[in-house]
């Protein structure tokens, strides 16, 4: 009882939070455009699914991935893994024991990348705008892989205890200097690619991990050192996408430099 008495309360929470997108949307369309709701009882049923889906979705992130992404950090910091099965022998071990920390965190990282559902939704459409050009998969792979990347490094931060402007400065740097030479089609898509993973998947185990890590690595403190792996999350995506759209523009000039069969180059596209 206990448990349904607290998930009607975040069902409740969930309208009151989403109520106003629903009278934005309602109000701009019988105010502003002055004209009638199609298939308004399709979309209140829709509605009514998103109350229900985020409610359980929310109740489910503190349920289980929660306290399942803060005992993952607390059992790969444990001494008794990190010097296996040895007792410490240091009050602060090196970053070079917690391995298996950047292993866990990068694959954390790549999985919930792809199983998110607003990457999935972009994905979808940039393959439908550019006619193929951009495949669902590819973009979905190419920002998985920097998510993974960027959560690996972050717990590394965390472990190591360095400022975390150093590598956001360095990282936003990088991606500058990519803008310039990155082809000009895929510059908005990579720069909204990182934004998609900050979404409703990638955010909770994430964050979990980070603030689970923080308060295990002796001499780091959650409030301080626990946040700014969605940073990470969100930075390195950009890097990744733009990257792997040069690499692809590098072999395709690569495939046309080539001599063709009777050894003649060919000619340059205009």
């Amino acid at each position: 009882m206990s448990q349904l008495h607290d998930w009607l309360g975040v069902f409740l929470a969930t309208i009151r939070d989403v109520l106003p997108i629903v009278g934005i949307l309602f109000g701009f369309q019988v105010l502003v455009l002055r004209q009638p709701l199609p298939n308004l009882r399709r979309a209140l049923t829709g509605f009514f699914y998103v109350f229900l889906g985020m409610a359980l979705f929310l109740e489910g992130l503190e349920q289980a991935l929660f306290p399942l992404g803060k005992l993952m950090a607390h059992q790969l910091t444990a001494p008794e893994f990190i010097f296996e099965g040895e007792l410490a022998r240091a009050a602060n071990p090196a970053w070079t024991r917690y391995f298996w920390v950047y292993c866990f965190a990068a694959l954390i990282g790549f999985s919930t990348t792809i199983a998110e559902p607003s990457l999935i939704a972009v994905a979808m459409k940039a393959e439908e705008v550019s006619g193929g050009a951009v495949s669902v998969w590819g973009l979905r792979v190419a920002v998985a892989l920097g998510v993974a990347f960027g959560i690996a490094l972050g717990t590394l931060r965390i472990i190591t205890g360095t400022p975390l402007e150093y590598y956001i400065i360095a990282g936003y740097v990088v991606v500058v200097i990519q803008t310039m030479f990155a082809p000009r089609i895929i510059v908005p898509l990579a720069y909204d690619s990182g934004g998609v993973t900050t979404s409703t998947v990638t955010v909770p185990l994430v964050t979990a991990l980070g603030l689970g890590l923080a308060s295990t690595v002796p001499g780091r403190s959650p409030m301080l050192d626990g946040f700014g792996l969605i940073a990470f999350a969100s930075l390195f995506p950009i890097i990744a996408v733009m990257g792997y759209a040069q690499l692809s523009q590098w072999r395709v000039r690569r495939q046309r430099a080539k001599p063709d069969e009777k050894g003649q180059q060919p000619g340059r596209e205009e």
